[in-house]
């Protein structure tokens, strides 16, 4: 039996596998094959042999110090506009929002008065 688009077939080529006829399992297991053994003393995770903890302080403060000074090296255009914003007072700040305001009620009533004749 078929379906509408397919085509007919009148009887399987294999009639399959019945139940419990598959073949014999073995009566145990394959295992993996045991690693070789590696020779020397045991190291902790991330230790460069012989050096001490003193040693990795004090290489790290030495990359903390040398990541510092580029960070304060740099400084581009916006670096010099964040600056510059940082050193206004609050008076200033509101002094420039309310003149950008006026501005823009300037530029509307001038394209009010455009729009109109």
């Amino acid at each position: 039996m078929g379906n509408l688009c397919g085509k007919q077939d009148a009887e399987p080529t294999s009639p399959g596998r019945v139940l419990g006829s598959a073949p014999p399992r073995a009566s145990q297991p394959k295992r993996a094959p045991v690693p070789a053994s590696v020779g020397g003393p045991p190291r902790t995770l991330g230790s460069q042999g012989a050096s001490s903890s003193g040693d990795a302080r004090q290489r790290a403060a030495e990359a903390a110090e040398a990541r510092a000074k580029a960070a304060s090296s740099k400084g581009g255009k916006l670096q010099s506009q964040l600056e510059a914003q940082k050193r206004q007072s609050r008076n200033d700040i509101l002094k420039q929002a309310s003149a950008q305001q006026q501005r823009a009620r300037d530029a509307d009533d001038a394209a009010r008065a455009r729009a109109w004749d």
